[in-house]
């Protein structure tokens, strides 16, 4: 099984005829996202939990956090491992196995836009100096595939972080003991990812799997909530001019503000 979906000619050719009158197959202007929904809480063992649909694009996202040795070059400093598992049920087009080229640069966007926002004062998550940390594991399933993966994963995250509890932990010397007690994770930032694609000379939002399928281009950019753009990740094999990148990015940040709205919407005490 291959991950490769092959669009006929015909409907491709109905797409770009569409998009050449700022149109496409589902409705939308080429600058509007589907109908967005987040739950928070979604998974009752989890330190923190959300599931994202954005259209039919559904996603889970959870955090589980575990007590472990820090980096040797961050001694004072918590750890974040991140992961994202496309699974068979989400797509006939995904295969079981290790993770794919696909799943690891998703993880890796995500987790990009987390560390580079500061989302997290990794500080705050060290026990004992040197010694213990917070391990925060963020993994997130992919229920069903129906296009622009980036942006709900960015939001399915930052949800669930932000309603994520950590336990107290009582330190006596070199001793720890982890109590029932639980507080909020702290959240500095509240990054929002924005995708652009291209088809052919247009460019558009929030793509379909379909539309996905025949774009030549992706460009991500995550922003914070004081308008500063925090990571960037292209993808595909197309190609942009200098001049062509800064429209895309103001276009971008416009889309972010009205996404973080309905996020902070989403979160309990927001």
């Amino acid at each position: 099984m291959t991950d490769e979906y092959i669009i006929s000619e015909i409907e491709k050719e109905y797409m770009l005829a569409l998009l050449e009158q700022n149109k496409r197959v589902d409705g939308r202007e080429v600058l509007q996202y589907r109908s967005l929904e987040i739950e928070t809480n979604y998974i009752e063992k989890a330190e923190g939990s959300a599931l994202v649909s954005l259209g039919d694009t559904k996603i889970i996202v959870g955090v589980k956090l575990v007590l472990g040795t820090p980096f040797p070059d961050s001694p004072n400093s918590g750890v974040i491992t991140t992961g994202a598992e496309l699974s068979p049920i989400a797509s006939p087009f995904f295969e079981s196995g290790p993770p794919s080229e696909k799943a690891i640069e998703l993880a890796r966007v995500t987790d990009r836009a987390i560390r580079e926002s500061h989302c997290i004062d990794f500080a705050k998550l060290c026990v004992i100096p040197g010694k213990l940390v917070w391990i925060l594991f963020l993994d997130f399933y992919i229920l069903n595939h129906d296009g622009n993966l980036f942006d709900a994963a960015v939001l399915g995250s930052i949800a669930a972080l932000a309603t994520a509890k950590i336990p107290k932990v009582k330190v006596t010397g070199d001793e720890h003991e982890v109590l029932e007690e639980k507080v909020p994770l702290e959240i500095q930032h509240y990054p929002i990812s924005v995708t652009t694609y291209r088809i052919g000379k247009k460019l558009l939002m929030d793509p379909t799997f379909k539309e996905e399928r025949v774009t030549d281009m992706r460009l991500t950019f995550a922003f914070d909530e004081d308008d500063h753009i925090v990571s960037a990740q292209k993808g595909n094999k197309g190609v942009l001019k200098p001049d062509e990148v800064m429209p895309i990015v103001k276009q971008a940040l416009e889309i972010s503000k009205g996404l973080r709205k309905e996020l902070m919407k989403a979160l309990p005490s927001k």
